[in-house]
């Protein structure tokens, strides 16, 4: 990766056209072929790009750019639609090449399968002295996350999301309309857990008779930061 701060104007040409005036910038030119050029406040997102697969090339600085005070300039070129953004470089502050090897990529923590099987694990949440039934209990619209059955025997379907919102409540009340009619399933109720729910989602779950599960996922890991709530 090479990274240059460099005082440069942009311009962008394509689809769309985007012109960035002179002022001092991060150009990060990516080992992918990626060119992103930021700023120093704002947002993480560049304030323009062009992503692979591309081709960056120097231009040659005519008379006309060299009076204009530019000592320097790239082209890079999308080599499906042709897309250019053009970079015009009056001074450089700052240019080093980096090998930053093989990324071994992003390692989620805490998505809804790590909830599910923590959950799993742990069903004496949900109901004191109940047990699991089955992960990805099979329906003809989709799987419930966890079917499990209360101390008493009595089913319960629970629905997991990080964030609990309205459309959550509504696909498990689809769900329990559905495996309410199972003879097998007589009286199933259901909970909906997550690590944050709604203020809506929760309105409309206790409407529909479904109860609340919040999870404290650090609490389930094992680490002691609070006590999951079932409302």
């Amino acid at each position: 990766m090479r990274l240059v701060i460099a005082r440069c104007s942009v311009d962008y040409t394509g689809r769309l056209n985007a012109h960035l005036p002179l002022a001092t910038r991060v150009l990060m030119h990516k080992g992918d072929g990626s060119l992103l050029i930021h700023s120093d406040g704002g947002s993480y997102k560049p304030l323009n790009w062009m992503s692979p697969p591309c081709r960056l090339d120097a231009i040659d600085v005519d008379d006309e750019l060299a009076s204009a005070g530019v000592i320097e300039a790239w082209r890079v070129t999308h080599q499906k639609t042709g897309d250019t953004l053009t970079v015009r470089i009056h001074e450089i502050i700052h240019d080093t090449t980096h090998d930053l090897g093989v990324d071994p990529g992003l390692i989620k923590d805490g998505v809804e399968a790590d909830l599910q099987r923590l959950l799993a694990e742990q069903v004496d949440l949900v109901s004191e002295g109940s047990s699991l039934v089955r992960r990805e209990y099979p329906t003809a619209i989709g799987p419930v996350d966890l079917m499990i059955r209360d101390a008493s025997g009595a089913p319960i379907a629970v629905e997991i999301k990080r964030r609990g919102d309205i459309d959550g409540v509504e696909q498990l009340t689809r769900y329990l309309d559905l495996l309410g009619r199972d003879p097998l399933l007589t009286g199933i109720r259901g909970v909906f857990a997550a690590q944050e729910i709604k203020p809506q989602a929760r309105v409309l779950a206790r409407d529909r008779g479904i109860e609340c599960l919040v999870l404290d996922y650090e609490r389930m890991k094992g680490i002691d930061s609070g006590v999951p709530t079932l409302f």
